[in-house]
């Protein structure tokens, strides 16, 4: 079983092209649920999701071109970005005040449930991209999403079907003996 698991995880990609394909909210309560599973230290779930579909993504994309100062036709290619996929999830930092959880471990905590929740996407069936850069900061991006001063971006899950000219390859494996070291 658990060499099962290894293989599954071994075998996630990221999908840069997807179909309209999606997800239905019902569907992704329960994987949101198992993504909330993730360490959490003093169990702040430190962390929300925002779903975007349809217009919502139309509104993405507007802030992103206000954001770069854009007009014309550079701005509604920056604008179109957020329609590549039907179904974008925000991932969203939510920041607690905690004498022994530090901002970074919180911040931690949101990138681990976007992780395992790209993680089940993908064994659901479904291709999955974590877009982020510099937008996750931008001050129309922020009130688009109607985040909290409290609250961070972390970037967008971009999911959807799987296009069947996919090509199947995917990141060469790691050789883990350079990143896994013995303290004698």
């Amino acid at each position: 079983m658990a060499g099962d698991l290894v293989s599954r995880v071994a075998a996630r990609r990221s999908y840069s092209r997807v179909t309209p394909d999606a997800p239905t909210h019902e569907e992704l309560l329960p994987l949101v649920a198992a993504a909330g599973r993730v360490a959490d230290h003093s169990a702040l779930h430190p962390w929300r999701l925002i779903e975007l579909r349809g217009d919502a993504r139309v509104r993405l994309g507007r802030a992103f071109a206000k954001d770069a100062k854009l007009s014309g036709e550079a701005a509604e290619k920056l604008a179109a970005k957020p329609l590549r996929s039907s179904l974008l999830l925000a991932v969203v930092s939510v920041r607690t005040k905690s004498e022994k959880v530090p901002g970074w471990e919180q911040d931690a905590v949101a990138s681990g449930v976007a992780h395992i929740l790209s993680l089940l996407l993908h064994d659901a069936g479904w291709g999955v991209i974590w877009r982020t850069g510099h937008h996750t900061r931008s001050k129309a991006v922020h009130k688009m999403h109607g985040l909290a001063s409290n609250e961070r971006l972390l970037g967008w899950l971009y999911v959807g079907g799987i296009p069947e000219d996919s090509k199947e390859g995917h990141r060469k494996t790691i050789d883990p003996s350079r990143f896994l070291s013995v303290l004698e």
